[in-house]
């Protein structure tokens, strides 16, 4: 039968009817996934914000233990908020002081800075994080030898370090506030190890449970060049380290109320055997000694020396490889700063820097009849 022309009418009415209600039903539906989404991503923000195990935003909640595991994401966040009077700063051969020598023996509450590169300019940014609310009687100050001959500039973007963590830049926080791996994994963890009592904040970033230090380990992680490269010239390094030197100096000028404890650690045997290789020695030393020259000229500060003490430097069983040594050696130099043993006097500095040349020579041989 045929179609009048009001069911053709009828017919379009309805067809357009069913186009909005369609139209309708997917706006709604869109509606909806981004009404969830939205909540969704405000109670992600809300659960990290509230547990925050990079605190970023607060120190930790007062029925959870502190774990500190992980010194690129976490020491910004807990030197802008955790209490304490002193900082321990340093690279990763810093990493394994225990907090409470420290606060046991100087009658402090110690925090750590650590830098994996221990770039100066990293480092004193560090430190300036840390005097932005706090009031320090103490910094204990790890000087690497590389670097005083680095690049006086900040490290950070350069090796992929979370900047948004650094900065106070709140826009960019939703790297943090919106990420899958601090909800489902870095919190998690962080309540298993608070609650389970595994963490120890005492033992913040320390790497040394599940390495093995012994000879056989620190030699094969080195490999000995069979011929000496061109000796640098003594001033080959120098403009960049009075650069770094100039920028630790800064910070102990403006704070005259803290008392800054810098100290060179003691490397392997291998170490210095490298350096000599690579025709380093006399450019590196000319570093150590302008930087311990200039230090030495504040009453707020002090230095120690350990790179020459060869009872160490030269039993390849405290270390992991040429530089990495085991958490003995890290206390026997924090009790060196109560005794006064290995500290460097202006005085003393000339001949201190003839015996440690010396005794890089001496590692070099001894290293030279270890690879015969």
């Amino acid at each position: 039968m045929p179609y009048g022309v009001n069911d053709f009418f009828g017919i379009l009415i309805l067809s357009r009817g069913n186009d909005y209600m369609m139209k309708n039903t997917s706006l709604d539906f869109i509606k909806r996934i981004l009404l969830i989404t939205a909540v969704l991503l405000a109670l992600s923000a809300l659960v990290t914000v509230i547990f925050d195990p990079f605190y970023h935003y607060h120190k930790n909640l007062s029925f959870l233990t502190p774990v500190l595991t992980e010194k690129e994401y976490q020491v910004p966040g807990t030197l802008r908020n955790f209490d304490y009077d002193a900082v321990i700063v340093g690279s990763s051969v810093a990493e394994n002081n225990h907090n409470d020598w420290f606060d046991e023996d100087f009658g402090v509450t110690s925090i750590k800075a650590i830098r994996s590169y221990g770039a100066t300019a990293d480092l004193v940014s560090l430190l300036d994080i840390a005097y932005e609310e706090h009031d320090l009687s103490y910094v204990f100050y790890n000087i690497d030898t590389t670097s005083l001959p680095a690049e006086p500039l900040p490290t950070f973007e350069t090796t992929g370090a979370p900047v948004y963590l650094y900065d106070r830049n709140p826009f960019n926080d939703y790297k943090y506030l919106f990420n899958k791996d601090v909800l489902l994994q870095r919190i998690p963890y962080m309540l298993v190890k608070s609650m389970t009592g595994d963490a120890d904040p005492d033992l913040s970033y320390n790497w040394e449970e599940s390495k093995v230090f012994a000879a056989d380990a620190a030699m094969s992680h080195y490999d000995r060049p069979s011929e000496v490269s061109e000796i640098k010239a003594a001033d080959h390094y120098l403009d960049n380290a009075r650069a770094n030197t100039a920028l630790i100096c800064e910070r102990v000028e403006a704070h005259p109320e803290t008392r800054f404890v810098f100290f060179f650690p003691v490397y392997s045997i291998l170490y210095w055997d490298s350096v000599v290789m690579n025709g380093d020695l006399d450019a590196y030393l000319s570093c150590e000694e302008l930087a311990m020259r200039e230090l030495l000229k504040y009453d707020n500060a002090e230095v120690y020396f350990f790179q020459n003490v060869e009872d160490i430097a030269a039993d390849l069983d405290n270390y992991m490889d040429t530089l990495h040594f085991t958490s003995d050696i890290n206390h026997y130099m924090e009790q060196c700063f109560l005794t006064g043993e290995h500290k460097v006097t202006e005085d003393g500095l000339e001949e201190l820097m003839t015996d440690m040349k010396d005794f890089a020579l001496r590692a070099c041989l001894l290293t030279s009849g270890l690879y015969q």
